[in-house]
């Protein structure tokens, strides 16, 4: 071989041929420098593609452990909120502010976990990062309830707990309540704004898991600003209406939902709750047919008069509360105490019923009537309902007695030594959200706030979609012990200023075939001659204001309704006879205003727990 070889010298550079080696073509490509390995294009791309793919996949487990760090920091920050609450509720100052800490150092993990750059990237990815987006947007939910909502619970609240609120003898503390108002207001917001941050957290698009979360953070922080909106709510007014700045009087009515009116049942009995800070005694008890029939009437307005006063509401106590608006019955009974008494004029109202009676019963336990008959939770509503009327079936003075002992027996046990406060004040709180409970003050600065509450019981004055649904017996018997309800509203589109809506109310009259007495079966006035057992009501609708109405039927026929006006809205007023043992079936067909709002249904607090569907669009 010549010297003019092209190729690389061998090690010793002493111009030989490297074994093996040959003369290049001219068209061969150069060999890479030394020191350098050569890859087909091929191997490059593969080798470029394993590399992306190790940076993807720990990237992709990057983001897995912290997800799984984030939830791991979520759960642990509820666990520790809850402990907080629990610690509250006992009054443990010490252990509810470590829990505290405890959580709102959880929830800032949390939040850290889901606020990184990488994080932050994919949250933004279309449909891929949605997941991550509703994750991150609850961790700041969360970080809000803990910071915000929380720490400054707790700063009050071991003050408010059930156990120092509620002192021996049923004597409230009302100063420790009214000291931590401001605090509780300004705490209150904050949830509320939470809540509505919570309600805006996007739904996740691929992971079912995520949207469970969401659900329920919803769920939580709506029930939390309730909870401290409500506590705020009593913290501005309960000083002063349980005797903080002087003692009050308030009439409290007992009513009888087996006849059913329109804030729950015919008034039964009543009495006198005496107030004189925070401690309460009831005197006066007495049955209705204490009350007399021809005192003077009170004027509550051309709409109350044109709808109720043919049956004359403000003089006879059998139709006090025809109206499911509270504060009617409540200045009627206000009235009649005052003519009754010769002119006490009480503070407020009070109204409760029998199943009202059965969660306080649960909460303070049994009371033992004289001849040693055993009133519990479990047997109240029976007994005042159905079985009261059986054992007395002619003898009502016997049986109101008998009635109001059950009342004093069970105001005595709520004033004497309670066991269990919280057990109490849970159970208080379960019949006012189910309206049993119902308050009305005749201070205007007090009922003005009382009135935007559900104890208040108080048809709202806007105009967002509204069908409440209210019974009256129009029978003068007890059968509504037995009557069931579904409601149903249905709404069309938003796509014009009105829309056309349907309610449609089934009633079933479950009374029993066996023999029930005259007083809880028969007919007061019954020209018709409708059999034994037979239900009438007398069947309103209060519609959305602005409402009207196109036809109503009963049991498929078309029926007359009276119509009328009730705190803005529009009251169409039918009747139903519902045989035993069947269904009838009242439709109310509407145009009504294409408003905005949530769709509301109130329920009537009777016996029942009616199944309620609501179908209508949020314009």
């Amino acid at each position: 071989m010549n010297n003019d070889t092209v190729g690389p010298k061998s090690d010793d550079d002493s111009g030989a041929e490297p074994k093996g080696s040959g003369t290049i073509p001219p068209s061969a490509p150069e060999r890479e420098p030394k020191g350098t390995t050569a890859f087909p294009r091929s191997r490059r791309i593969a080798v470029a593609i394993a590399a992306t793919t190790l940076v993807v996949g720990g990237f992709v487990a990057w983001l897995g452990y912290t997800a799984y760090e984030a939830q791991d920091n979520l759960e642990a920050a509820r666990d520790h909120a809850q402990s907080a609450k629990s610690a509250l509720l006992a009054g443990d100052t010490p252990v509810a502010e470590s829990a505290a800490a405890e959580a709102d150092r959880k929830a800032s993990d949390a939040y850290d976990n889901t606020h990184s750059l990488p994080w932050n990237i994919t949250a933004a990815i279309p449909v891929i990062g949605s997941p991550f987006d509703s994750t991150r947007q609850m961790t700041e939910v969360v970080q809000g309830l803990t910071r915000d909502v929380l720490g400054p619970a707790v700063t009050v609240g071991t003050s408010l707990a059930p156990t120092e609120l509620v002192q021996p003898g049923g004597r409230l503390a009302l100063a420790p309540l009214r000291e931590a108002e401001p605090k509780l207001a300004e705490t209150a917001i904050a949830a509320e704004l939470l809540s509505s941050q919570a309600q805006e957290v996007p739904e996740s698009k691929y992971l079912g898991r995520v949207n469970d979360a969401r659900a329920e953070l919803q769920s939580q922080t709506s029930e939390l600003a309730t909870l401290l909106t409500n506590t705020a709510t009593a913290a501005r007014i309960a000083p002063a209406m349980l005797g903080t700045d002087g003692p009050r009087n308030y009439f409290i009515g007992f009513q009888t939902n087996a006849e059913a009116r329109g804030t729950g049942g015919l008034l039964g009995g009543y009495g006198i709750v005496r107030v004189d800070d925070g401690a309460a005694r009831v005197d006066t008890l007495s049955p209705n047919s204490e009350l007399t029939l021809d005192n003077q009437p009170i004027d509550l307005g051309p709409d109350f008069n044109q709808l109720y006063g043919n049956s004359r509401p403000t003089t006879d106590f059998r139709n006090s509360n025809l109206s499911s608006h509270f504060p009617y019955a409540a200045q009627i009974w206000q009235s009649l105490w005052s003519q009754e008494s010769g002119g006490e004029m009480v503070d407020g109202a009070i109204a409760t019923d029998p199943i009202a009676l059965s969660y306080l019963l649960e909460a303070v336990g049994p009371v033992e009537m004289p001849d040693g008959e055993s009133v519990t939770a479990d047997n109240v509503v029976e007994l005042t309902e159905s079985t009261a009327y059986a054992r007395f079936p002619s003898d009502n003075k016997a049986r109101k007695q008998y009635l109001q002992t059950i009342a004093a027996r069970v105001v005595e046990k709520m004033t004497g030594n309670i066991k269990s406060p919280s057990a109490l004040l849970e159970a208080l709180g379960k019949g006012v959200s189910e309206g049993r409970i119902a308050v009305w003050s005749s201070h205007p600065d007090e009922q003005s706030v009382l009135a935007d509450t559900v104890l208040g019981h108080t048809i709202p004055g806007d105009a967002a979609p509204y069908a409440g649904v209210v019974i009256n017996n129009q029978a003068g018997n007890k059968l509504d012990y037995y009557l069931t309800r579904e409601i149903d509203y249905t709404a069309e589109t938003c796509t014009g200023d009105t829309r056309k809506t349907t309610v449609t109310v089934r009633l079933t009259n479950n009374a029993p075939d066996a023999e029930l007495t005259e007083y809880v079966s028969g007919i007061v006035d019954n020209p018709g001659r409708l059999p034994k057992g037979t239900n009438v009501a007398a069947v309103t609708l209060l519609a959305t204001a602005g409402a009207k109405l196109d036809a109503v039927s009963v049991g498929g026929q078309i029926s007359f309704a009276v119509n009328g006006s009730e705190q803005g809205h529009p009251a169409f007023m039918t009747r139903a006879v519902i045989p035993r043992g069947q269904t009838v079936e009242l439709k109310f067909d509407l145009t009504e205003p294409a408003t905005e709002g949530e769709a509301r249904v109130p329920v009537q607090p009777l016996v029942d727990e009616p199944k309620i569907t609501v179908d209508v669009p949020t314009c």
